[in-house]
C-alpha cells in the first residue's frame, strides 16, 4: 500500500502532467477521457514511408475515441545533430479518425487543412538554424512523426507519444549517380539520371553561404536532368570569398557539361537563387550555351561585387549600408539597402537583358525581406518588352521570402551568413511560402523540359 505521502507525491505528479499535456480550456478537450479497460487502440499510418523530398506523404491517425483531442509533432536532426520540430493540433472524427489530408489543425504551428504542414513548419531548436541536406546520396532526413493522446502545448521526459513512426525523406532516386567534378578550375559535382540518356543539363547555383550545395541538384536529377551542382567560392581550393565573379569560371562549367557524352548539345539550363541569381542572368545574358535561367529572387545587375568577363568589367551598385535594419528578433533586415532599378542607376552596373538568347524564368517572393527581388524582376521585364523580346515570364508569390527551396522544405525566416555579424533575415510567411515551393518546384521542371528538350519540328 502506498504511504500518504506517497499518494501526495503520485497526485502531485498527475496534476503536473495534466497542467504539460492539458494546459487548454476545457471545452477543447472533447471526449477524451476513458477508464483503462477502454483505452483506445492508435494506430498512425504515414505513406509512402520512404520517398524523396519533394514528394507528398499521407498522414493518417486511426482508433481514436470519437471528437478525441490529439496532437501530432514532427522532428528531425540533421547530420550536424540540430534538432528540428512542428507540431499541430487536431479533433478526431466522429469514426475516431484524423487524416491529414482534409482534416484541419485547430492550433499548433498551423491552423487549416495542410497534408504536409508538419514537414514545412519543422523550427530550429536553436534559433538560426538551416536545415540543408548534406550526404545526399547515402542516407535520407528521418523524420519521426509522433502522436499524443491530448494537446501538448509542451513535451516532457514523462509524456510518451502513444505512437509514433518514422518516415525516410530521401534525396536521390534509386540509380542515380554522382559524378566528383575537378576539371580545369571547376568544382562541383554531376547528378546524373538513371539510363544512358542524353538528359538536358542544367547548372545548380547557390548564393552568399558558399560551398557545394547539391541537395536540390539531386532532386532535380530524379526528375530526369543531369544537373551540376557548382561550387564558386568557398570550396576546396576556390577563393575562400567571393570579391569578384569571373563569368569565364561559369563559361568553362557550362562547356565542361556540355561535353559530357550523356548531355543533350542543345544548350544547358540554369536554376539560381539570390546571388547565384545574379550570376545566372549574367550568364543569360553573355553565354551562348545557355538556353533557358531560371532566376530566383536575384537582382537584375551587379549588386555587391565586381563581375569580369573577358574585356569587359561590371561595376556593383551602391549598397547603402546605413539602411541595414535590425529586426525585433535580431537579424538583420537588408531590403532597404538595395538600389530601386527604376530610378536612374549607372546602367553600366544593369545586365543587358535583351542580348538573352535563351528563355529567362524569374520566380520571385513578394515576402523577400533581403532583396527588393520583385522590382529588379519587373525592371528586366520591362527593358525586355522595350526591345520586343517576349522570351521572359515571372512567377509573384505573394508572400513567399527569399529562400524558395523544393516543396516541404521548412520556410528558414533567418539564418547566418558568412560574412555578415548577425543573421539575415530571408522573410516568407509558413503557409504562403509553402505553397510558392509546392508549385515553383512544377514550373521550374516543365519551364526545363519546354526549353531544353528538342523537339521533333526543331530536330
Amino acid at each position: 500500500m502506498f504511504s500518504n505521502k506517497s499518494q501526495e507525491k503520485e497526485k502531485g505528479r498527475k496534476i503536473s502532467l495534466r497542467k504539460v499535456c492539458n494546459a487548454i480550456p476545457e471545452e477543447w478537450a472533447g471526449s477524451s477521457r476513458w477508464s483503462l479497460g477502454q483505452s483506445p487502440m492508435f494506430q498512425l499510418t504515414a505513406t509512402p514511408a520512404s520517398a524523396l523530398a519533394d514528394e507528398p506523404v499521407h498522414i493518417r491517425v486511426t482508433g481514436l475515441l470519437p471528437s478525441q483531442m490529439v496532437t501530432l509533432m514532427a522532428s528531425l536532426k540533421d547530420e550536424k545533430g540540430h534538432l528540428f520540430r512542428s507540431k499541430a493540433f487536431y479533433r478526431a472524427s466522429e469514426a475516431g479518425q484524423v487524416d491529414l489530408e482534409k482534416d484541419p489543425a485547430f492550433g499548433g504551428d498551423y491552423m487549416g487543412v495542410h497534408p504536409m504542414g508538419l514537414f514545412w513548419s519543422l523550427k530550429p531548436e536553436r534559433a538560426y538554424k538551416r536545415l540543408q541536406k548534406k550526404d545526399v546520396m547515402n542516407s535520407p532526413f528521418l523524420i519521426t512523426l509522433d502522436v499524443y493522446d491530448s494537446v501538448c502545448i509542451k513535451t516532457s521526459a514523462m509524456t510518451q507519444p502513444r505512437v509514433s513512426q518514422t518516415v525516410q525523406r530521401w534525396f536521390a532516386a534509386p540509380g542515380l549517380q554522382r559524378r566528383q567534378i575537378r576539371e580545369g578550375r571547376v568544382r562541383g559535382a554531376l547528378f546524373l539520371p538513371p539510363g544512358e540518356g542524353p538528359f538536358p543539363g542544367v547548372i545548380d547555383l547557390f548564393g552568399g553561404i558558399g560551398g557545394l550545395v547539391e541537395f536540390r541538384a539531386s532532386l532535380l536529377a530524379a526528375r530526369g536532368f543531369a544537373v551540376l551542382a557548382l561550387a564558386y567560392f568557398a570550396y576546396e581550393d576556390l577563393p575562400g570569398q567571393l570579391l569578384e565573379v569571373d563569368l569565364e569560371y561559369f563559361e568553362e562549367a557550362a562547356n565542361l557539361l556540355l561535353a559530357q557524352p550523356e548531355i543533350q548539345k542543345s544548350g544547358i539550363g540554369v536554376i539560381s537563387v539570390c546571388t547565384g541569381a545574379e550570376i545566372g542572368l549574367a550568364m543569360a545574358c553573355y553565354l551562348k550555351q545557355v538556353a533557358a535561367t531560371v532566376c530566383i529572387n536575384g537582382p537584375s545587375g551587379v549588386l555587391h561585387v565586381p563581375l569580369r568577363y573577358r574585356d569587359l568589367m561590371v561595376k556593383p551598385m551602391l549598397f547603402a549600408q546605413e539602411r541595414v535594419q535590425v529586426h525585433a528578433a535580431g537579424a538583420m533586415r537588408l531590403l532597404g539597402c538595395n538600389p530601386d532599378p527604376r530610378e536612374k542607376l549607372d546602367g553600366q552596373s544593369m545586365f543587358p537583358v535583351q542580348e538573352a538568347r535563351g528563355a529567362i524564368l524569374f520566380i520571385v517572393g513578394e515576402n523577400d525581406e533581403c532583396l527588393n527581388s520583385h522590382v529588379f524582376a519587373e525592371h528586366a521585364m520591362e527593358q525586355l518588352q522595350s526591345h520586343g523580346r517576349s522570351n521572359a515570364r515571372m512567377l509573384v508569390y505573394p508572400g513567399a521570402g527569399h529562400l524558395i527551396e523544393p516543396p516541404y522544405s521548412p520556410l528558414c525566416y533567418a539564418s547566418w551568413s558568412p560574412g555578415f555579424t548577425s543573421p539575415l533575415l530571408w522573410g516568407g510567411d509558413p503557409v504562403a511560402h509553402a505553397a510558392a515551393q509546392e508549385h515553383a518546384w512544377g514550373e521550374v521542371q516543365k519551364f526545363f523540359r519546354q526549353h531544353l528538350i528538342p523537339t521533333r519540328s526543331k530536330l
